[in-house]
């Protein structure tokens, strides 16, 4: 593999407390109940443009959703001084990657400005190629729009790369496009629905990345 494309909340980075406390808040704030953790986890690796209106206990209007989100990036800016951390391992390994020559990019369902603040914020903000946010496609995963996007840019061979993730959409998101798929196990909340989807490589750390 010569491409590697990285999902990041759970697989660059552990954001995991971060992501659920601004839901929490942003609902509790939004007159809504509080979704559980385990619910809010769940739907990690979904955009929030799609997880929001079925989290929610009753339906939004756009202009509540609109609302809804605008609130949750406050909060989740808030919540972030909490801490983000990269996983144990993946500084060393991007390093290693980008010193073979290798090229580095992020397909994530984070819109692009909040993703590229999270990247700076771990030290990451000039590692990649491109990023790829919710923002910048027509299609969310696992719609294959990110990575189609940055194979067509960049042009950039299918066989050569490689979807790397925490959750089932990336591995749906991956097969979609036509590239190699890698769970990033590390940081998955549920394994098994990740292994279901048949991934071409079952990583335990970072570092497992140098040897595909």
């Amino acid at each position: 593999m010569h491409n590697f494309f990285f999902d990041f909340d759970s697989t660059l980075a552990d954001t995991r407390n971060v992501a659920v406390i601004a839901t929490q808040r942003a609902f509790a704030a939004r007159g809504l109940t509080q979704p559980s953790r385990a619910t809010v986890v769940s739907y990690m690796g979904v955009p929030i443009e799609v997880s929001f209106a079925k989290m929610a206990d009753r339906a939004l209007t756009a202009v509540e959703l609109e609302t809804l989100y605008t609130t949750f990036r406050e909060q989740y800016q808030q919540a972030e001084q909490l801490g983000i951390s990269l996983f144990t391992g993946m500084a060393d390994t991007l390093s290693e990657l980008k010193a073979r020559g290798e090229r580095l990019y992020v397909v994530s369902s984070k819109h692009s400005v909040p993703l590229q603040r999270n990247l700076e914020q771990v030290g990451l903000g000039t590692t990649f190629a491109a990023i790829s946010g919710s923002d910048t496609v027509a299609n969310y995963k696992p719609a294959p729009d990110g990575i189609l996007n940055l194979l067509d840019r960049f042009d950039l061979m299918a066989a050569e790369s490689v979807m790397i993730g925490d959750a089932k959409y990336d591995m749906q998101m991956g097969h979609n496009a036509g590239v190699a798929t890698a769970a990033a196990l590390w940081g998955a909340a549920d394994p098994e629905s990740v292994k279901a989807e048949e991934p071409t490589y079952l990583l335990q750390a970072p570092m497992e990345l140098l040897t595909i």
